[in-house]
């Protein structure tokens, strides 16, 4: 149950650390003690609009946060924007986003949802699944009144629509409604606090003024850090290729918390696994991530085959135990090169043949030469081709 109202202000300070701002000041305390009083739970949201189908760690830095909430005994209600995600949020947006069919929006909804229960716990006591759906295709008339609730000028002082202004380009009003779309999903589950990433403060902060206008007490908002990829300086995303996603199976997800630079590792320590970097050498302490990482998504065990698959490859310099064969069609008995990584390993045809010409690539232990794109398959046939680090596939000739 939730914390008494003597221990509100201790609770809520716990709950707030790592994270970049906890506002109004004094507000999660003020809830806290609030639902203390009318011995409930507090209700705390997340809405995720479902535009892409995975959750890397990057999302994940706001789930274990919930995570927190739910273990110190409160309810996490989870939004799944299955109607916000015909308009797209605008947040860190120069350009107008894309509409998704309803059929891409329910089935990122359902993978979405699936790939957060890794992190969040299930227990319906302190879980609640909604979809925003349920109450935003609504009546005119109610969608006028949470029109009046805002005005032009507000919206206009968001950072991303005044850039655009200010650069001449077209803000939608489609995208003017985005803010108060996501605000009343507040107002319709009866938020006490709100989560989001320091990219959302003024949604949070706008979903305080529409409870207001509905006559709510208005919802505390916390807002989490960005978690920079494996460059480690610009924000993770599956667009830029830099992203750790929850489901990645264990050898890569090890394979790729070690790719990542030193001064990165007191962040992914501290904003996912809840502890501190380990006072000890960088490789000992990004091996202990890499392992813990691993364990905490998949298992102890598997996270134990990783670490001996990595050292095999990279320290042993051996092959791994288990590689899977690709057949090849050789027509005229040539391979494209290129078209095979393209097939197997889902890059670009440019980017195979970049990492061709940079030498990323081995067949039966030997370097691939530069703008050797078409091989003959006799000496690919039975041969283990490598592409990078972590990319293996035995041939097979048909």
């Amino acid at each position: 149950m939730p914390d008494a109202p003597d221990a509100a202000a201790a609770a809520a300070a716990r709950l707030a650390r790592n994270a970049v701002d906890s506002l109004p000041q004094g507000a999660l305390e003020q809830r806290l003690s609030a639902a203390a009083k009318e011995g409930r739970r507090l209700r705390v949201k997340l809405g995720i609009d479902p535009t892409a189908p995975d959750i890397h760690l990057g999302h994940a830095v706001v789930l274990v946060k919930l995570r927190e909430f739910q273990d110190a005994g409160h309810r996490v209600v989870l939004i799944v924007g299955d109607y916000t995600a015909r308009v797209g949020d605008p947040s860190g947006r120069s350009t107008l986003r894309p509409m998704l069919s309803e059929h891409e929006i329910d089935a990122n909804a359902a993978t979405f949802q699936q790939q957060a229960l890794r992190i969040l716990d299930p227990d319906p006591e302190l879980l609640e699944v909604r979809r925003n759906g349920e109450w935003l295709d609504m009546k005119m008339i109610e969608l006028l009144r949470l029109v009046r609730t805002t005005t032009a000028a507000q919206l206009l002082e968001r950072d991303d629509f005044s850039k655009r202004l200010a650069a001449g380009e077209p803000v939608s009003m489609l995208e003017l409604l985005y803010p108060l779309l996501q605000g009343y999903d507040s107002v319709a589950v009866e938020a006490d606090a709100e989560l989001g990433g320091t990219d959302q403060k003024f949604n949070l902060l706008l979903g305080r003024d529409i409870q207001r206008a509905y006559e709510q007490p208005e919802q505390a908002i916390m807002t989490m850090p960005i978690l920079v990829g494996l460059d480690g300086h610009k924000k993770m995303s599956k667009s830029l290729g830099n992203q750790i996603g929850v489901t990645d199976p264990p050898e890569d997800m090890y394979g790729k918390a070690m790719s990542l630079p030193d001064e990165a590792m007191g962040d992914y320590y501290r904003l996912l696994l809840r502890s501190e970097a380990p006072d000890e050498p960088p490789r000992d302490a990004k091996r202990r991530l890499a392992r813990e990482l691993v364990a905490w998504l998949h298992s102890p065990q598997q996270a134990a085959q990783a670490e001996a698959a990595f050292d095999r490859v990279f320290v042993e310099r051996e092959l791994p135990e288990e590689i899977d064969e690709a057949a090849v069609d050789a027509p005229g008995g040539r391979i494209n090169l290129p078209e095979l990584m393209a097939q197997e390993f889902g890059l670009s045809r440019s980017e195979a043949r970049r990492l061709i010409d940079q030498g990323g690539v081995t067949l039966g232990g030997e370097a691939v030469a530069g703008g050797e794109y078409e091989l003959p398959v006799e000496r690919a046939d039975g041969q283990v081709l490598k592409v990078g680090k972590r990319r293996f596939r035995r041939l097979r000739a048909l």
